[in-house]
């Protein structure tokens, strides 16, 4: 058991029962519930050392049940969790369904691959016998964003528990529903107690749990702010961290590229989860043979997308996650406007207290403009006219971000070469979607932050990588 030296950080950062959380439903701004700060952070993080210290000794096959034991959780309770979902940040329901199926997939991936992954490798050495050995490094937090409230979170702790790490999850305020379920799925199947365990608790107690001994690494999916202030925290305590940052992702729409697909694929990319999401679409940049019928294509998708609550109807489009998410997009939409930017459509506004903001098509976006030099985490398309190819791969790469990128072309060696050697970004897709994959590793570059997770590469971050020799 690690010693209570730090309970005193936790207890000086609150005052009993001072914080409260509330989730507000974004589509009609009323309460769903409040949540006061825990107020014993301290035991459960002495809980969930000691149950890791436990857990590293188990096998792979017992691991493995537990991971296939919630994979059966999630898909029995499908609705439910997807209900939750939407309800809390907005997702239309049949997204919110797919994320609890994509959920299920990456926990049986990892049952079925960890063992391999993490196996011994031999390494050929004068020595009489070298290898290479993967242990666990403890307990492991995740500070977690609302967008993807379920996937983020089973996308880290899948790998991080097959591993033999302890998970502790320190979820968004307006998805403490989510956090809840996600600890109740790990209870139902039958998890040892505290080897998953949810912190309800503000920033700077968060502060004070990176410090702690008992967390060994940290990983975060959030803003590029929200990184490097973790970075710079856990920096200091010299501990590993891996960051899924924001994103500005170009996609290059090349002259010889099937207009009509690449104005489907990237729409549905720039409104994927009403366009909250770090890799969709948020830059088209287009060379000018192909500039006004991508043009119409783009606007004829976009004018009969629909926009509602997500659990009163089927709609392509639900609110932003927060009002001042909303506000915040208002801003950038106004601002690009103001700067230029021609504007082909935008959708009808709701009443507020919703945090609804209609979808928009902006074309003749330039750099300095708004909508091309931020992010922009909400269901506005920025259409980039290029002058050429080499043009338009400048401007993509015109960016402090380097998550995802794309290229329709029908020329497959021209595109992949430019997607080997010349975009910069951490997943390049040709004529698709940059999309999450667990078989694929997923992380970025520049601002949008380094290491990766998923594939083999995802739980080989928070392992021990131990060289053994026999002489």
């Amino acid at each position: 058991m690690l010693s209570r030296k730090y309970a005193h950080d936790f207890q000086s950062t609150q005052s009993p029962r001072c914080f409260l959380f509330e989730t507000i439903n974004p589509a009609n701004g009323k309460l769903i519930a409040s949540y006061h700060a825990d107020e014993n952070v301290e035991d459960i993080l002495q809980a969930v050392a000691q149950a890791q210290t436990e857990w590293r000794r188990t096998s792979f096959a017992t691991r493995a049940g537990l991971l296939e034991r919630v994979a059966a959780v999630l898909e029995q309770d499908k609705e439910d969790l997807a209900r939750l979902m939407s309800l809390e940040m907005g997702k239309p329901l049949p997204q919110s369904r797919s994320e609890i199926e994509k959920c299920a997939w990456v926990c049986r991936f990892y049952a079925e691959k960890a063992e391999s992954f993490l196996s011994e490798e031999a390494i050929q050495t004068e020595a009489r016998e070298s290898f290479v050995a993967y242990q666990p490094l403890g307990v492991v937090l995740a500070i977690m964003p609302w967008n993807f409230p379920f996937w983020q979170v089973f996308r880290f702790c899948a790998p991080a528990l097959m591993a033999g790490n302890g998970a502790l999850l320190k979820h968004a305020p307006n998805v403490f529903g989510c956090a809840q379920a996600i600890v109740a799925i790990f209870r139902k199947a039958d998890a040892p107690t505290h080897i998953f365990r949810n912190l309800i608790i503000d920033h700077q107690t968060t502060s004070a749990v990176i410090a702690h001994p008992a967390v060994a690494a940290v990983t975060l999916t959030g803003s590029t702010r929200a990184g490097k202030l973790v970075a710079a925290q856990a920096g200091n305590y010299l501990k590993k961290t891996v960051l899924e940052l924001g994103g500005s992702d170009p996609y290059l729409i090349l002259a010889d590229a099937d207009v009509p697909k690449a104005a489907a694929t990237c729409m549905a990319s720039r409104l994927l989860n009403t366009g909250q999401s770090c890799i969709a679409a948020k830059r088209f940049i287009v060379v000018p043979q192909v500039k006004n019928a991508f043009e119409d294509a783009c606007f004829e998708i976009i004018k009969k997308k629909t926009m509602g609550p997500a659990l009163e109807g089927s709609f392509d489009l639900g609110p932003l996650a927060r009002v001042d998410l909303r506000d915040q997009l208002k801003d950038q939409f106004e601002r690009t406007k103001a700067q230029g930017a021609k504007l082909l459509f935008v959708g009808k506004p709701m009443q507020e207290p919703s945090a609804f903001h209609p979808a928009a098509l902006f074309t003749d976006v330039t750099p300095g403009m708004t909508a091309f030099d931020e992010e922009i985490f909400g269901p506005i398309a920025a259409i980039i006219p290029a002058r050429d190819e080499a043009h338009a791969v400048a401007l993509a790469n015109q960016t402090p971000f380097g998550l995802g990128a794309a290229i329709f072309s029908a020329d497959l060696e021209r595109a992949r070469h430019l997607a080997v050697h010349h975009l910069e970004a951490g997943a390049c897709f040709i004529n698709d979607f940059v999309k999450s994959d667990p078989r694929l590793p997923f992380g970025g570059i520049k601002e949008s932050g380094y290491g990766r997770e998923l594939a083999s590469f995802g739980i080989r971050e928070f392992v021990n990588i131990k060289t053994i020799q026999i002489a």
